[in-house]
């Protein structure tokens, strides 16, 4: 039965650190200017405004960004599309973890 109201599961920064040392699919919503300035090294850049065309062939992918606003609303579009999505709560804020600058 389709629920039009389903909740997104999260997931803290500090759980994040733990998943990212095995196999993950971790989308970075922000723009590619601030993808740029600073990312986790596995994320893959893939801004909000394109988050629709998304068509990655695993199911399960965690969505970040600045603050956990604009991943709340990719984990949505990406949820309606079949993918069992979890929103990095916090976003890049309150990433600990090594960052990697650049492409």
């Amino acid at each position: 039965m389709f629920k039009l109201f389903q909740k997104t599961s999260a997931i803290s920064t500090q759980a994040l650190a733990g998943k990212i040392e095995g196999p993950i699919t971790l989308l970075d919503v922000r723009t590619p200017e601030e993808y740029r300035r600073g990312h986790i090294a596995k994320a893959v850049n893939y801004p909000l405004n394109k988050i629709d065309r998304y068509q990655g062939k695993e199911k399960e992918v965690y969505v970040i960004c600045q603050s956990g606003m604009r991943s709340k609303q990719a984990a949505k579009i990406l949820k309606q599309k079949g993918y069992e999505v979890t929103n990095v709560q916090g976003g890049m804020n309150r990433w600990q973890g090594p960052t990697r600058g650049g492409k």
